[in-house]
């Protein structure tokens, strides 16, 4: 079977996985959980064997258009992480593996419940955006075996912040009393945003050809909303965005009882919310950062240039090193580091996806 067939076992695993665990939550079945823990396994083990595949056939791409190079050479150069298409579905595979890990660590399958959506979701986007997912050759920047190791850490680095952020979400749930606090306030609007923007694309998706779908990244990002040449249509999307962030404000402070009915504690919750970030933050820095600029200087001969996606890269670098500066020399706790977790992995998202979506620059092959 091609890898892709793997890659759709596993997208179908983790979907069914996402209604078993909440059923899970719903009826708090032993054998649901394990259910809902097995499947997501399958799909982990189902994508991993697909991205071995896709890697094996980027090899023999890679040796039949350079029959001169070495073993190791073809190896590294041929890592399946050159695209949008390839290094969503590696995020989704590190993010899944963060994922098993926290789930046997601290014994509790509730969490599965909010992470494999976001798997799921990641690669339904891939089938329904048109992103490209043929084998292609890599272009002159990409030609280097840094890629594998600078691609490699960063995206572990990004899973990490990703299982960091959910945690600290539900961190600010778990401890808000009225709805009128700050944090709970932030915490509605960024929610709301996220689910607007996504929802924002899938509109995009329907108002699409096929044709234009795969150009959706670079040319038609929100047109179909908040970017439409139609004045009333602008203006409708603004008036029904503010509306459901109202409603998310208004109705969002009942996840706190379904949250306490988890065996989900604060304290686990901000655990794990400081160990993501405290293993997210050396990979990113060291793989995102550090051998970027190493790869850099090797690719245009300089190690930086202040491209958008460096800026924001050290951006999101700054960011987490300030919750850790908080965290241990200010002795910070709570809502306002679960604060810097979130805004931290804001900027991830930017640094990954809205530079490629709103900016240019020498990173804008990584968009497609």
């Amino acid at each position: 079977m091609s890898s892709s067939t793997f890659f759709n076992i596993s997208a179908g695993a983790y979907i069914l996985g996402m209604v078993v665990y909440i059923s899970y939550i719903a009826f708090r079945n032993k054998n649901i959980g394990i259910a809902a823990t097995s499947l997501t396994i399958f799909g982990f083990v189902s994508q991993s064997i697909a991205f071995i595949i896709r890697w094996v056939n980027s090899y023999h791409f890679w040796l039949a258009s350079r029959p001169e190079s070495t073993f190791i050479e073809s190896l590294l150069r041929a890592a399946p992480l050159r695209n949008l298409y390839e290094s969503l579905v590696f995020f989704v595979w590190s993010l899944i593996l963060v994922h098993l890990i926290m789930e046997f660590k601290y014994k509790n399958r509730s969490l599965g419940a909010f992470v494999t959506p976001v798997a799921a979701l990641a690669l339904l986007f891939i089938d329904v955006s048109g992103t490209a997912k043929e084998i292609q050759p890599l272009i002159p920047a990409l030609q280097s075996n840094w890629l594998l190791f600078h691609v490699l850490l960063s995206f572990l680095g990004y899973a990490a912040f990703g299982v960091s952020f959910g945690a600290a979400v539900a961190y600010i749930i778990m401890v808000t009393e009225t709805k009128t606090e700050k944090t709970y306030i932030f915490w509605s609007i960024i929610v709301g945003i996220f689910l607007i923007v996504l929802i924002a694309m899938g509109i995009d998706f329907l108002s699409l050809t096929a044709v234009e779908r795969k150009e959706l990244i670079q040319n038609y990002f929100l047109k179909a909303t908040f970017r439409s040449s139609s004045g009333g249509i602008v203006a409708v999307s603004w008036v029904a965005s503010i509306a459901f962030i109202f409603v998310i404000w208004r109705y969002g402070l009942g996840l706190k009882k379904i949250l306490a009915s988890l065996s989900i504690t604060t304290n686990m919750l901000e655990e794990i919310e400081y160990k993501g970030i405290a293993i997210g933050f050396p990979l990113f820095t060291i793989g995102g950062l550090i051998m970027g600029a190493i790869w850099a200087n090797s690719a245009w001969g300089r190690y930086w240039s202040w491209d958008p996606k460096e800026t924001w890269s050290l951006i999101t670098c700054f960011v987490y090193a300030l919750y850790l500066h908080a965290r241990f020399v200010s002795g910070w706790r709570g809502k306002r580091v679960a604060i810097l977790a979130i805004t931290g992995f804001i900027t991830v998202i930017f640094t990954y996806l809205g530079v490629n979506l709103v900016l240019s620059g020498l990173h804008a092959y990584g968009g497609t």
